[in-house]
């Protein structure tokens, strides 16, 4: 136990929710009459569609009531547009979408700012030919009287119709473009021309079995038609899920890729159409040697395990690991393993056992708990590449593996219902976040609180070549930080193409990117070049922002250096491609060995996948750090429902952007980036302050969407100093309630001119509307009022802080301000419903840091815990009477 441990608040004050702020500008938008000779003909042109598509199912004796899916695109949004839906007979809410980055134009625009992109929403609804004719009958009727009354109910179709910027049918684009689909079935034609080829088909889903049955019956016709079959169906009502994995032959998937409006292609049940099986690691042999390391014998784990990995099967009997995990493969995938292939695995288990190797390694006091989800796929590559196979559903797998450790089944009871953390350190490399959550995005959230379980998911890697914009000339000359300078400005200016990697954009989940960081001393760099000479982000790491702008990645953490070279082929400008070694630098693992029973090698890799592997490592020892809390300041509390949102506020209540943001920021300030940022403000204010508060935001935006939170300090949240106290609340709350916590001040920091830090950090896990734009059901926040000891808030924007399931915020200040003994830091937290119903009270976790430079004497850790002790003893005696 630390000399000074984290202190627990008394319990909570309760209050009213306090408003949430917040709002727009207002934008012009078409008159009625300009809207009906803009749109007029595309509502036509549905009309025309569904009148051939009626026809072709006639022809083809199909059986079925034709249907289509509209897309209504609004600038602006129509709150509680589903009701209205729902009121003319036909008429099936399918969902909705926030959209950003709208580019004004002639129709729409803010009237104070011309320029200013804008926002909306995608309105997706099923349809069949009596329903859109109601529809066109209510468009008519109001373009004839835009006064008019519409019945009760339907006045939503008004304020479409008025926000309308376009509305047309779901189509074949739709469908295969979001998921980047048909590039890869290029691909594997291309690799293997006669080979069978799996996909997910991904269904709307509708509201009733029935209505299911249906539409799963349909599309297995047509993918019978055209020569193949279905192989599974899974349903999850709980994230409005419902796919097939269907296969088809070459010939008829090279029909689609020439010709992509087929019937299959063309059917108005499926969503999207996804590829399966790309969940995979290792598909680049690392050069170098590996290293052979001599394992000090260290003591075994006890207990139960409280982290989990789901990821390839590990070597289980390497030095480093023997003794450290518990295996649980139902599936028998081990037996596809040879031993030299259990590489990802093996990485990962040791990151989360023992650290970085580069480090005297320190393994953790429990067990890890193993679900392999991932097996050597026959590919013609040696080695083999570990990926999630082909011939099953990712997201059908990680729901099963997670069920299995929290129910019964049947071979006996739940596999370990003791687990907190989920590590997921593999993506989906196809699937980058755009504008929907993923299935297995979806999936992640659902669970996370129907088991009270938290997963620590990498941001994922783009191990692409970066273009420097510079001639060869240029590039040999080149000082280390010219060189950085121009590898950030390349990075930003692809950031399109290396957006966060499925499931990363998880509300409830943290995800974690990395850092080019780590401990490795290297020998000989060869050709290899280190773009960045500071320790900044990965140039590998994802960037964010999550669903509807939310702070994504969360955290960045050590994830090794990742070095480059020159590609094989000279470019003009310069071209430099990720090295992949096993060699130094990188974070230092355990790893097969390149001899047969070698159980003592090690290897060096990059990423967010170590990144994540040690973030669930830091997961566990809070877990029993805040055991132990509880069990010596409030031993009668059952922690059991805070639990996992202490932790997560506790992983990033160390973070801040630092000494990595100050330097990114410079580095982006000296660029042409900054230039374009500084011009553009400039262009659209004319007040100083303006010009300076935009610029600021935009370099918050541009840091947030690298590196998150920043970089945590997870012994800082592990222990406290004498300058330093941390203190821990937690509570449920549900919607329009409020808890307020009363941080004490310390005496000795009255009427100090000394620089001091608040650092407030509050977690939840939110139920989510899977089919809604809001998705997150439950808004959380909290307020301080510091007596004006720290007003200036740092890091991220205040507002992007509020989108997610995690606010942080570090507040500083240096003026002398005097205050009274008993004076207190009030924290609110409030609750308010979000995208629906808050049908459970809302659990929550906050840590509260205050802080000065360490050394002064002002002993902020002794004077707080002296306030506080004696009052938690005070509320326990009042609860016992």
């Amino acid at each position: 136990m630390p000399e000074r441990p984290l202190l627990l608040f008394p319990t909570p004050d309760t209050a009213s929710r306090s408003t949430l702020g917040g709002g727009g500008g207002r934008f012009k938008r078409p008159t009625p009459q300009r809207q009906w000779d803009r749109l007029s003909p595309a509502f036509d042109q549905l009309q025309a569609t569904f009148e051939a598509r009626r026809i072709e199912i006639q022809q083809s004796a199909a059986g079925i009531i034709p249907e289509q899916v509209l897309v209504i695109e609004t600038v602006g949004s129509i709150e509680n547009f589903a009701n209205a839906v729902k009121r003319i007979d036909g008429l099936e809410w399918m969902g909705e979408v926030e959209l950003d980055e709208i580019a004004p134009d002639e129709e729409f625009y803010d009237e104070a700012k011309p320029d200013k992109e804008l926002s909306g929403r995608l309105y997706l609804v099923m349809t069949n030919q009596q329903a859109l004719n109601q529809m066109l009958s209510l468009w008519r009727r109001y373009q004839e009287n835009p006064t008019m009354q519409f019945e009760r109910g339907l006045t939503k179709f008004r304020d479409v119709f008025l926000h309308l910027k376009d509305i047309r049918r779901w189509d074949v684009q739709d469908r295969l473009l979001e998921t980047g689909i048909i590039g890869i079935w290029r691909e594997d034609l291309e690799h293997d021309g006669d080979r069978v080829i799996t996909f997910e088909a991904e269904l709307w889903f509708r509201g009733s079995d029935t209505l299911r049955a249906a539409s799963a019956n349909h599309v297995a016709n047509l993918v019978q038609q055209a020569g193949g079959q279905i192989l599974s169906q899974s349903v999850i009502e709980g994230i409005a899920y419902h796919g097939l994995l269907a296969e088809l032959p070459a010939h008829s998937i090279r029909a689609i890729v020439e010709n992509p409006t087929t019937e299959l292609v063309k059917c108005e049940n499926i969503m999207f159409f996804r590829p399966v099986g790309q969940m995979l690691e290792g598909d680049r042999s690392p050069e170098g040697d590996l290293e052979i390391t001599q394992v000090e014998e260290m003591p075994l784990p006890i207990g139960d395990p409280v982290v989990a990995l789901f990821d390839g099967m590990p070597l289980v009997n390497h030095d480093l690991l023997a003794g450290r995990l518990i295996i649980d493969d139902p599936d028998d995938w081990g037996s596809d393993y040879g031993a030299s292939e259990r590489v990802h695995g093996s990485s990962m288990a040791s990151l989360i056992v023992h650290g970085d190797l580069n480090h005297p390694p320190t393994p953790l006091s429990r067990p890890i708990y193993v679900r392999p989800i991932m097996k050597p796929l026959n590919w013609f590559d040696t080695p083999r590449p570990e990926g999630i196979p082909a011939n099953c559903l990712a997201v059908d797998l990680i729901h099963r593996a997670v069920k299995r450790l929290f129910e019964d089944d049947q071979e006996g009871g739940p596999a370990a219902p003791q687990i907190r953390v989920i590590n997921l350190s593999v993506c989906d490399r196809t699937r980058q976040f755009t504008q929907f959550m993923s299935p297995i995005a979806r999936l992640l959230d659902w669970l996370s609180l129907k088991y009270r379980v938290l997963f620590v998911v990498s941001a994922g890697n783009h191990p692409i070549p970066i273009s420097l914009g510079v001639s060869p000339e240029e590039f040999d000359s080149l000082s280390a930080e010219e060189l950085e300078t121009a590898t950030i400005k390349a990075i930003y200016r692809d950031a399109r193409n290396r957006k966060l990697l499925s499931p990363a954009e998880t509300i409830n989940g943290i995800s974690v990117g990395a850092v080019h960081m780590d401990n490795a001393e290297v020998v000989n760099q060869g050709s290899r070049i280190n773009p960045f000479e500071y320790s900044l982000v990965s140039p590998i790491s994802a960037f964010g922002s999550g669903y509807r702008r939310a702070i994504k990645p969360d955290i960045v953490y050590i994830g090794g250096r990742q070095w480059y070279r020159l590609t094989i082929q000279p470019t003009n400008p310069v071209t430099i491609e990720p090295a992949i070694f096993r060699t130094p630098p990188g974070t230092k693992v355990a790893t097969p060995g390149s001899l047969p029973g070698e159980l003592n090698a090690t290897a060096y890799c990059c990423g967010t996948s170590n990144a994540t592997a040690l973030i669930s490592r830091s997961a566990g020892i809070s877990y029993d750090s805040l055991q132990q809390i509880f069990y010596e300041q409030a031993a009668d509390v059952d922690p059991t429902r805070y639990e996992v949102p202490l932790l997560k506020a506790m992983l990033v209540h160390g973070c801040a952007w630092g000494d990595i943001g100050d330097h990114l920021k410079t580095r982006i300030e000296n660029s042409k980036i900054g230039e374009e940022i500084r011009d553009r403000a400039a262009s659209r204010y004319n007040r100083p302050a303006d010009i300076s508060n935009e610029i600021s935001r935009q370099y918050k935006s541009l840091l947030s969407r690298w590196m998150g939170y920043g970089f945590p300090e997870i012994d800082r949240v592990l222990d406290c100093t004498e300058q330093r106290a941390t203190v821990l609340g937690y509570g449920e709350l549900s919607d329009g309630e409020a808890h307020v916590f009363r941080l004490p001040l310390p005496p000795s920091l009255s009427a100090r001119q000394e620089r001091r830090r608040l650092t407030v950090t509050l977690a939840w896990l939110s139920p989510i509307s899977a089919n809604t734009q809001k998705y997150r059901t439950a808004s959380l926040w909290f307020e301080v009022i510091n007596k004006n000891l720290a007003p200036t808030r740092q890091n991220a924007d205040w507002q992007s802080v509020k989108r997610g399931t995690v606010q942080h915020e570090i507040f500083e200040g240096q003026s002398a301000e005097p205050f009274n003994d008993g004076d207190v830091i009030d924290i609110k937290v409030n609750c308010r419903e979000d995208a629906g119903k808050i049908q459970d009270p809302v659990s929550y976790g906050l840590a509260v840091s205050l802080e000065v430079a360490e050394g002064l004497d002002i002993a902020i850790y002794s004077e707080i815990r002296n306030r506080i002790v004696p009052a938690i003893q005070i509320q326990q005696t009042i609860d016992q009477d």
